[in-house]
């Protein structure tokens, strides 16, 4: 069963928290509470409360151990802006937008089709080929063949780098002309 929780009126811009929201999500509870104490950023103090408000209402409400859960999903959305003025040069008046953000967390437990599944890449086998004409009880074991590396020359006194051709001074500056 899912356990939402939500921060409304959040006096930091949204796009600061999307940030540090894009950490945590998908990941387990401890490992997200780790991260958080970790991170220098504003908005971590904020998102490590909720969080702790989502798991203490998963374990009151929901009795869920809170080694089991998870970050399902967590959306960082604009709230209202608190519109104000600057004074400025020449008697204008420069807007200025205070910006919020409404967070909603939603913890999930884990169950055994959420946990991801490694792929083990599969090898592939070498090619025995039977030796029908000489010996039939030896097998020879084909490889694939592997790209060697081209060997450097070794650098001998008559093979010099040429120095770059110095004809005058490299105009690094033209005025246009007119």
């Amino acid at each position: 069963m899912p356990v939402i929780s939500k921060l409304k009126y959040l006096r930091i811009a949204p796009r600061k928290v999307r940030l540090v929201a894009d950490l945590i999500r998908g990941k387990k509870v401890e490992e997200a509470q780790t991260i958080l104490d970790f991170t220098i950023k504003g908005a971590t103090k904020p998102l490590s409360k909720l969080l702790k408000t989502a798991i203490a209402d998963a374990h009151n409400n929901f009795q869920l151990d809170s080694s089991n859960l998870y970050i399902s999903k967590i959306t960082v959305d604009e709230g209202p802006k608190y519109k104000r003025w600057k004074a400025r040069s020449r008697g204008i008046a420069a807007p200025i937008q205070k910006k919020t953000s409404h967070i909603t967390l939603v913890l999930s437990e884990i169950t055994s089709d959420d946990k991801k599944v490694k792929k083990i890449k599969k090898v592939k086998k070498p090619v025995v080929i039977e030796a029908t004409e000489s010996k039939k009880e030896d097998k020879a074991v084909v490889d694939q063949p592997k790209t060697e590396k081209p060997k450097l020359r070794p650098k001998t006194d008559l093979e010099k780098p040429k120095p770059k051709s110095t004809k005058g001074l490299k105009r690094f500056f033209r005025r246009k002309a007119f």
